[in-house]
């Protein structure tokens, strides 16, 4: 199964659910695809739709999937990698409209530089990555979390 989320924002992102379908429909995606859509109104008969996921159902989705195609998110590709999945991330941009910024192309540069996803920069070139799925090695994320909560903490007890 492929889990696709495109995030919660207020906006839609059809470009890449758009993609997606037309994999499905010329066969480079023979798998169930489950969608998290979130604002995207997209229609597809091809794909399960679903607006939004209780977390432990979301959790459960991402620990089944055999590849995550997300948005740009930090809270998406970080529990797709730390479930070791691989994680295809397309970021929303600015200029359709799909987000105020375009932060998510810095974090997923930073993640794509560090090993730990398939970047999607156009998600007409969503075929390409997901050939580029099949030999994807995946690295093993640890988080920091604990570390960073130690730091913080350090520093309210010297303050």
């Amino acid at each position: 199964m492929i889990f696709v989320t495109v995030g919660t924002q207020d906006v839609p992102f059809d470009r890449l659910l758009k993609e997606v379908d037309k994999c499905i429909i010329d066969g480079t995606i023979k798998e169930e695809v489950i969608v998290q859509s979130g604002n995207t109104k997209f229609k597809s008969k091809n794909m399960k739709m679903v607006n939004l996921l209780p977390m432990e159902d979301f959790k459960k989705i991402i620990s089944e999937a055999s590849i995550i195609i997300a948005h740009g998110g930090v809270g998406t590709i970080t529990d797709g990698i730390s479930n070791d999945k691989v994680v295809i991330a397309c970021p929303r941009l600015a200029k359709y409209k799909e987000a105020v910024n375009d932060h998510q192309i810095q974090i997923i540069k930073q993640f794509d530089k560090m090993g730990f996803i398939i970047p999607l920069y156009n998600p007409k070139e969503l075929k390409i990555a997901l050939e580029r799925a099949k030999e994807f090695k995946i690295k093993k994320y640890r988080s920091n979390t604990s570390n960073m909560i130690k730091l913080i903490e350090k520093f309210i007890d010297n303050n």
